[in-house]
């Protein structure tokens, strides 16, 4: 964000009184004249973001996932229907580990995926965030970018070159099952591989960091070379990315064995990311055994 302003004075970012939660009390010491806190306020953050966008200004709403919740009618009716070009940071994506069942990041996919004029992406890594960053300055329409809680990491597999709306990456190759992973849980299909290759299972893993637009490019080929789809998303099961590619297989006409993995469609208790990620069968390992038993 702070590279961003430096680059493009349109640059103005926005919090809901969690300045060091999302990381903008960095941007904060840097711009001051270009930060607002606006309180504990997410759906007046969201109709703030929107007139500050109608004015010309480029600006990021960082907002942990479970609080973006409270805004879902003015995402409508100020941001996507009028198309205004306000990018959503979704910060606490999926699991956040101790925090609890308030807090967990488990709805988003599933309520955006329904929103007419609404881009959302999801980064495999850190520098992925950086490139999708970039490709949301150059947007003049709504956008949302997932993320999890936690540290900065680097998968180092794949391209890091701009990013093309709607593209999806291919990052191994195999043969009969496909892997559909997007966000944070590309690492966990990754690390699935590593296990099932031991038993002669060879996937092919495809980040598919967009929700929306989907890459009918790759979709298509990939399931014209592969029997057995399977997808990973760290979002209830329900209405989410899952859902999207289950839409595609239908209405393409294809027959195909697909399979869906994501959170159960309760409220998941606290415990550490790692605990709770191998309880609701997302782990690795858990991914891996559920893929070999096919």
């Amino acid at each position: 964000m702070v590279s961003m302003a430096q680059e493009d004075n349109r640059v103005v970012a926005i919090t809901a009184a969690m300045p060091s939660g999302t990381g903008l009390n960095l941007f904060e010491n840097e711009y001051p004249n270009r930060y607002y806190d606006v309180g504990i306020a997410e759906q007046h953050a969201t109709t703030f973001s929107a007139g500050l966008a109608k004015s010309g200004l480029k600006p990021y709403f960082a907002v942990y996932s479970s609080f973006l919740q409270r805004g879902y009618d003015q995402i409508i009716h100020d941001v996507c229907i009028t198309k205004k070009p306000v990018t959503f940071l979704i910060d606490r994506a999926g699991i956040v580990g101790n925090d609890g069942e308030t807090h967990h990041g488990m709805f988003d996919l599933s309520y955006l995926n329904s929103i007419p004029n609404m881009t959302v992406m999801a980064p495999k890594d850190s520098k992925e965030l950086e490139l999708m960053m970039d490709l949301s300055l150059d947007m003049d329409t709504p956008v949302a970018i997932r993320y999890p809680r936690g540290n900065s990491y680097y998968l180092n597999i794949g391209e890091y070159t701009p990013i093309k709306l709607g593209s999806y990456e291919v990052l191994s190759q195999g043969k009969d099952i496909v892997i559909l992973a997007i966000g944070s849980m590309v690492n966990h299909a990754i690390k699935a591989k590593e296990i099932l290759l031991k038993d002669n299972i060879n996937p092919t893993i495809v980040n598919a960091r967009f929700l929306k637009p989907v890459d009918e490019k790759i979709l298509k080929e990939m399931f014209s070379k592969h029997k057995t789809v399977i997808t990973i998303e760290d979002n209830v099961i329900t209405g989410g990315f899952g859902s999207r590619i289950n839409k595609f297989i239908i209405d393409n006409k294809l027959n195909l064995n697909i399979v869906n993995m994501g959170l159960p469609e309760q409220y998941v208790p606290h415990g550490s990311a790692d605990e709770i990620y191998d309880s609701i069968g997302l782990s690795p390992n858990k991914i891996a055994q559920k893929i070999k038993n096919l």
